[in-house]
């Protein structure tokens, strides 16, 4: 089965809902970066995020970079997502474990941590990309992204994300969704929607249990009319190459170039997301360096 995302919105328009399945894009990420069942869960949580988060860019050329540093063991977790929520991403320290937190569920807050912020930058092929920024709240990071959207979007959302893996490292279930009023919001959706989430499960348990997206967006807007409106496949997906790397190499200072060529040994670069590991020659360094500064 593929990842997907949904989307609907209240046919007033007060409210819409996007919701993403993850669950192989997690096992695919967990078996790249080898991630303990903590940082499993805290990578996890953040892929849906960004693939959340991206699928509300416009155009082809936008994406959004989302990082998370609390300055907890984990370290900082950086992903990467397209306009349709195809994500990519890592986690400074893979191997972290901590102890179950006091709900007995896997200690993502803690792994996280609470002292940074979260950064969510936009590029939208126009020059300057967009930065916002915000405090985290729990290191959890659902809601933190709820915080963010509030702090810097200034857009009400309830955002909801979840990860269950079993003792073998395999991901169980992975998703979350996303549901933001529009300006103008009717007060009767509103507390609709707002009693309908303190009724319902966790988001990995709806997944979990077989709930498509469809029953999950039911479970969240019923008693509102509403039309489902989107449905796409989505990857965990790397754009990483040996010319990329080649480029970006040989388009460091004249200083850098001749110090990593100076030994005359083949210099190895290792992709952060997907662990591709690319060699280059010195000379194949210098000749791409030399066509860069001719150009």
């Amino acid at each position: 089965m593929s990842s997907l995302i949904n989307r609907a919105i209240t046919s007033d328009g007060s409210a819409r809902m996007i919701v993403a399945q993850t669950t192989e894009i997690v096992q695919k990420a967990a078996d790249i970066h080898k991630t303990s069942k903590t940082m499993t869960a805290a990578l996890g949580r953040s892929l849906t995020a960004a693939s959340l988060m991206g699928s509300l860019l416009k155009d082809r050329d936008n994406s959004l970079t989302f990082q998370i540093n609390g300055g907890g063991p984990g370290g900082k977790i950086v992903c990467v997502s397209d306009y349709k929520g195809n994500v990519r991403g890592y986690c400074e320290n893979p191997a972290v474990e901590l102890l179950p937190n006091a709900k007995g569920k896997l200690d993502v807050g803690g792994a996280v941590g609470t002292q940074g912020g979260l950064i969510v930058i936009k590029d939208m092929g126009m020059g300057e990309p967009y930065v916002g920024t915000c405090p985290l709240v729990s290191g959890e990071i659902a809601d933190d992204v709820t915080r963010y959207f509030a702090d810097s979007e200034q857009t009400p959302t309830v955002c909801a994300l979840g990860v269950r893996v079993d003792n073998d490292h395999k991901v169980l279930s992975a998703g979350g969704f996303l549901v933001q009023l529009l300006p103008g919001a009717e007060e009767s959706v509103i507390e609709v929607i707002e009693r309908n989430i303190t009724m319902i499960s966790s988001v990995s348990q709806m997944i979990a249990s077989g709930m498509t997206a469809e029953e999950i967006v039911a479970a969240v807007l019923g008693g509102t009319e509403y039309e489902m409106f989107d449905e796409f496949d989505i990857d965990y997906v790397c754009n990483c190459s040996r010319e990329r790397y080649l480029s970006a190499i040989a388009g460091l200072s004249a200083n850098d170039v001749k110090d990593l060529c100076e030994k005359g040994e083949p210099i190895e670069a290792v992709c952060h997301f997907c662990n591709a590991a690319y060699t280059f020659e010195p000379e194949e360094i210098m000749a791409e360096y030399a066509k860069k500064i001719q150009e």
